[in-house]
Order: structure tokens, then C-alpha cells, then sequence
């Protein structure tokens, strides 16, 4: 067989360990490995794999990924959602809707410090689930907006997943982070637009709660300052040049680890509990890497990311076209993967065709563009049916509320996100905006 016929293969045999639920890392080590045996024989795949992990975990920009992990495990200690969440009731929970509101501004806030969707869509339940329900809030709209808010968590800056994304490609993580404000912002607002929109057509399914005090407001408020400066200084650091992502990285940990400590939230126990949790997690996304590699190597030998971009570039297909293909692939396999695991099996594969097309950019440009709208619709994954992992996660919090009105809940927002990426794809320049002002 000629490698493109092994390549098309093995990506078959992947997807087929995939439906059998194997864990995405064997799997791709698996296929990655048995690819490269077949395209280059043992005795190469052996002298790869002897130095493979040193030379690719010895990278020191792969550390900051514990360290944002480590951030967010010292942030949900020190109880910040639970602050977060309250100031933005304080301002939003007289409206109607507004607690569902509110759950959506703690979120956006708790991801600019968490950078993890799973970690925010828990912390958020566990917060905002028992106000709505006090109140009179229905399944749907409760579930469905503590889901949807969390996804937030891997597009607000820091992101782990953009991190990941920016190493893969070898991107400047800073440019990346600038990248994600406006569509983050934009994500935030249109969620609370579908809240507003979704109490006015069933006005059952929520509530108003009294008009909290100026005074009331106020205060709340200025408890919120140390996620506030924790941000500024964290990714002001790297914008002011005091700081690289990695060293801004491990800023945010010591202060949010701080910070935990003074508020009294942090014991041995709880501190060895929280690096436990960010060594377990950092395994997994290694692991993950470290077939992803594999899996990088065996395709650049069976060349079949250089063939199906020729392929496409042959159709004379507009490129916005390839690009909406390549979002709804995505989209597809975000309703049965993790938003992780997608972008390090899709990224080697699709990476290099959408680089091989003119969109009128920088190619630096381009993969910016490209990085910030497949986190979108990553994002959306983590709330579609069949296996949207975010209403999993709520579900596991709130088992009166039955899945299927869990799902008609996370609907309003499923619209607003495809609105969203819509208006990313037809105006780049909102996405490339903050990256042109900062560089």
C-alpha cells in the first residue's frame, strides 16, 4: 500500500478504537505507533520513541499547563466562584432571568482564572444551582445556563485548550490569548441576551428576586478584587512584557494559592489534594500529547495531510467553504469527544489544509483565526447532545432534572453560539482586532 492508503487506514482503525471506547492516548500511542512501524519499519519507531517523550516534556512551555491546572484548583479552594457569583447577583438577580444572568457573569469571571471548562461548569453548580432553585427557577434554565457558562472556561484567557492549540501549531500563546477576549466577551453577552430572550417566552420558568441595595451592590462587588487583580497582574504581566505565559503562569498560582491561604481555605490537606488532582490531570493531557506526537509523526510520513490539501486546493473550492467543512466536522465530533481530545487528533490533520489556503492574512494571521474558531465550536460541543460533557456534569448535581430538559435548557444557547461563530466567520477582523492592537 502507498502511505496515503496506510495513512487513510490507520485514521480509520483510530476512530474504530475510539467507538470501543478506548482511551483517547492508547489510542492514538497505539495507531501512531503501529503507523510508523508500517510506513518506516521498528528499528526507526524504537529510536523515536527513546527520545519522543524527554524531547517533547523537557519543553519548558509545556509547564505552564500545570501550573494554569494548579491555578484553578487554588481558585475553586479559595472559594472565588462562590464571590463572583454573588457580586454579579447582587447587580443582575432583580431582573428576570437575572440569577441565570449572574450564573453566566460568575462563570466568565471564574474562567478567567480557572481556564477550564469542566472545572467551571462544577464549581458554578455548586454555587448558583441551590440560588435558582430557591427561587423558583426551572430545571431547564438552571441546568442549562450553569452548562452553558461554563463553557466560558476554555475561551475566556487563560485556556488550557489554547494553550495546547498555540504548542501544537507553534503559535504565540500571548497573540492567542489577546485573540480570545472579544469573542469570550461576545459568548458572555450573547448567552445573557438568550436568557432574556428565553424569561420572556416562558416567563414560568423563572423569577425576581428583591432589588439588592447600591450599598449592597457596591460591596459585593469590591469582594471580587482579588480575582480582579489576580487577572490584571496575570495577563496584564504578559501584555506589559514583566512576564512570559509560562512565568505569568506561575504568578497566578502562588497568588491564587495566596490567596486561598489568607482567606483560610487551604490546609496540607487540601493543598496535597489540589496537586494530586492538577498531577492526575496533567498525566492525562500528557499522555494524550504524547500520542498526538505519534500520531503527528506517522501522518507527516504517509503524507496525507499534503495530499488532501492539494486535494482541496485541486477542487478550486472557495476557501470559506473548506473552512465552514472543517468547523462542521468539529461540531460533529464535539457531540461524542472532548473538547481536549478533538483538538489533538483534528488539529495535525486539518492544521495544514487551512494553511494552505488564501484568506487574505498572514499565515501567522490565519492560524490565530483558524485557533480562536475552533475553540468556538469546541465549546459548543460541550453542550450538544448526544454527549455534551458539560450537561453530564450538571446532571450529576442536579439528578431530579431529567437529561432531555437539560438539553431543551442549553437550546437558546446553542443558538447564540451558532450566531456567534457565524459572525466570527464573516467578520475576522473582530477576532484578529485585540492581536493588531497589542502587536
Amino acid at each position: 500500500m502507498s502511505g496515503l492508503e496506510v495513512g487513510i487506514l490507520f485514521t480509520f482503525i483510530l476512530f474504530g478504537l475510539l467507538a470501543l471506547r478506548i482511551p483517547i492516548g492508547v489510542a492514538m500511542l497505539t495507531v501512531g505507533l503501529a503507523g510508523y512501524v508500517a510506513l518506516a519499519g521498528w528499528s526507526p519507531a524504537l529510536n523515536y520513541l527513546k527520545s519522543a517523550g524527554y524531547d517533547k516534556y523537557s519543553n519548558y512551555t509545556f509547564s505552564i499547563v500545570p501550573l494554569f491546572l494548579l491555578m484553578g484548583e487554588f481558585a475553586t479552594n479559595a472559594g472565588l466562584s462562590r464571590l463572583l457569583f454573588r457580586s454579579a447577583n447582587s447587580w443582575l438577580g432583580h431582573r428576570r432571568g437575572g440569577i441565570a444572568m449572574a450564573t453566566i457573569g460568575g462563570s466568565a469571571g471564574f474562567g478567567a482564572i480557572a481556564g477550564s471548562s469542566l472545572a467551571t461548569a462544577a464549581t458554578m453548580a455548586q454555587v448558583a444551582l441551590p440560588e435558582m432553585r430557591r427561587h423558583g427557577y426551572s430545571g431547564a434554565l438552571a441546568t442549562g445556563s450553569i452548562a452553558a457558562g461554563g463553557t466560558l472556561g476554555i475561551l475566556i484567557p487563560p485556556s488550557i485548550v489554547l494553550v495546547i492549540y498555540a504548542i501544537l501549531t507553534e503559535q504565540n500563546i500571548a497573540k492567542l490569548f489577546a485573540a480570545a477576549f472579544i469573542p469570550g466577551l461576545m459568548a458572555a453577552l450573547g448567552y445573557m441576551i438568550a436568557i432574556a430572550i428565553f424569561v420572556r417566552r416562558n416567563p414560568g420558568d423563572s423569577s425576581v428576586r428583591r432589588r439588592a441595595s447600591y450599598r449592597e451592590r457596591w460591596r459585593d462587588l469590591l469582594q471580587v478584587w482579588p480575582v480582579v487583580a489576580i487577572f490584571i497582574v496575570v495577563i496584564g504581566g504578559i501584555y506589559a512584557g514583566l512576564f512570559t505565559p509560562t512565568e505569568a503562569a506561575a504568578v497566578g498560582a502562588f497568588s491564587t494559592g495566596l490567596l486561598a491561604l489568607l482567606k483560610g481555605r487551604l490546609n496540607w490537606r487540601i493543598a496535597t489534594r489540589s496537586l494530586l488532582n492538577t498531577a492526575q490531570t496533567t498525566g492525562m493531557i500528557f499522555l494524550i500529547v504524547l500520542g498526538a506526537d505519534l500520531i503527528n509523526i506517522f501522518l507527516a510520513l504517509s503524507r496525507m495531510p499534503q495530499e488532501l490539501a492539494q486535494a482541496i486546493s485541486n477542487t478550486n473550492l472557495a476557501p470559506l467553504l473548506v473552512l465552514v467543512a472543517i468547523l462542521v466536522i468539529h461540531l460533529l465530533l464535539g457531540m461524542i469527544m472532548d473538547s481536549l481530545s478533538m483538538i489533538l487528533l483534528t488539529i495535525p490533520i486539518f492544521f495544514p489544509v487551512v494553511m494552505s489556503l488564501d484568506f487574505g492574512f498572514t499565515p501567522d494571521e490565519t492560524a490565530i483565526w483558524f485557533g480562536i474558531l475552533t475553540l468556538v465550536v469546541v465549546e459548543v460541543g460541550l453542550i450538544t447532545p448526544p454527549v455534551g460533557l458539560n450537561v453530564y456534569i450538571i446532571n450529576s448535581y442536579a439528578r431530579d432534572v431529567p437529561m432531555l430538559e437539560t438539553f431543551r435548557g442549553v437550546t437558546p444557547f446553542l443558538i447564540s453560539d451558532m450566531i456567534r461563530i457565524a459572525i466570527l466567520l464573516a467578520f475576522p477582523s473582530i477576532t484578529l482586532a485585540a492581536v493588531w492592537w497589542f502587536f
